[in-house]
């Protein structure tokens, strides 16, 4: 990242294209860092949007590492090649690897200035007019039994998940955290399999769907930039 004294205040949104490769906890801890740099004005931008290439990766919440099969699922994942850990954002288990693009946008924000609901709805908008642009038929909500459901997933032909997001609140900034998977999913629907049913949790396999399976070839260079071009407006 670059050096905050070199930061010009609120000024665009600051877009960071991480090149460098990470574990998977480091770059969760990552999203954290920048969020508290945000609210504290150490980074003097109104919104920071970062886009990584992860490590394979089973992103699990707070929440469920308190629920009995958590141990359980863990070593699941770690038998299917992705490294188990408890994202800071909510929702609940998502499989990710480099094939995917994994996105924060930080927003700084007043007290109370950003509910948790305007702040998705404003996203997901922008996510599902971005993957349109791409020639995806992409709309706002869930899909029965998709995985990590919530009301603002980014659907296609409203049968698969595209996008899920998730939020974490600071004082003085939000974070919204997302994944899009551009090629293949089955090795990530096969260790959800495993890892939901260690949880007790219920989902739909089919639901898991992808980029690449919705339009001809695009590369990942253009869908970053659609995806910057969506979450750095505002």
């Amino acid at each position: 990242m670059a050096s905050p004294a070199l930061l010009p205040s609120h000024g665009p949104a600051l877009v960071i294209r991480q090149e460098e490769r990470a574990d998977a906890e480091a770059d969760l801890e990552r999203s954290v860092e920048l969020l508290r740099a945000v609210a504290t004005g150490v980074i003097a931008h109104d919104r920071v949007v970062r886009l990584y290439a992860p490590a394979p990766t089973v992103a699990m919440s707070r929440r469920e590492s308190r629920l009995p099969g958590f141990a359980t699922a863990s070593r699941a994942s770690i038998v299917h090649g992705f490294a188990p850990v408890i994202r800071p954002t909510g929702g609940r288990a998502v499989a990710y690897d480099e094939t995917c693009i994994v996105f924060d946008v930080i927003h700084r924000e007043e007290d109370g200035a950003i509910d948790q609901t305007r702040f998705f709805t404003e996203i997901g908008d922008a996510l599902a007019a971005a993957m349109r642009g791409l020639g995806v038929d992409a709309r706002v909500g869930d899909v029965p039994g998709e995985y990590c459901p919530g009301e603002f997933s980014i659907n296609a032909r409203g049968a698969v998940k595209l996008i899920g997001t998730s939020q974490r609140a600071v004082r003085g900034a939000r974070l919204l955290s997302g994944m899009l998977p551009l090629a293949g999913v089955e090795r990530f629907a096969e260790v959800l399999v495993a890892v939901n049913e260690a949880l007790g949790l219920d989902w739909d396999p089919a639901t898991f769907g992808s980029l690449g399976a919705e339009t001809t070839r695009i590369p990942r260079a253009t869908a970053e930039d659609a995806l910057i071009a969506a979450l750095a407006g505002g």
